[in-house]
């Protein structure tokens, strides 16, 4: 297999899991399954839906850079600022839930990937 065919995967794979939370913007009630929270609040709820729009961007982003090389840098970029901003917040954050810290683990590993994928083209 070639260093591009794993490089492109991974993009894609990592694409993924940040596209999976768009579902939110589409189903609030799926808030309470990604993140262990009950939304009652409008204004939370617009907050969380639009949060979930701006992630699905940055995984489509990642999903269209494996195919489109010029988008490569600028999605990896976002894709690790996003991500490592959340770890961040959420790590540095007391009282979180399990779901919480299950998306904090699955954010790690995919910027594992992300930084893999990186190397991979950059070499």
């Amino acid at each position: 297999m070639s260093i591009e065919i794993v490089a492109v995967t991974l993009l894609v794979v990592v694409g993924l899991v940040n596209a999976a939370p768009g579902v939110v913007a589409f189903s609030v009630a799926r808030t309470r399954v990604a993140y262990g929270v009950d939304v009652d609040d409008p204004v939370l709820t617009v907050l969380l839906r639009h949060r979930a729009v701006l992630l699905a961007i940055v995984g489509i982003g990642l999903i269209v850079s494996a195919f489109v090389t010029s988008m490569r840098v600028p999605a990896i970029v976002a894709a690790a600022v996003s991500m490592t901003s959340y770890v961040a917040i959420a790590g540095s954050t007391k009282g979180v839930n399990q779901q919480i810290r299950r998306v904090l683990r699955a954010d790690v590993v995919a910027l594992v990937g992300l930084g893999a994928a990186g190397a991979l083209l950059a070499s």
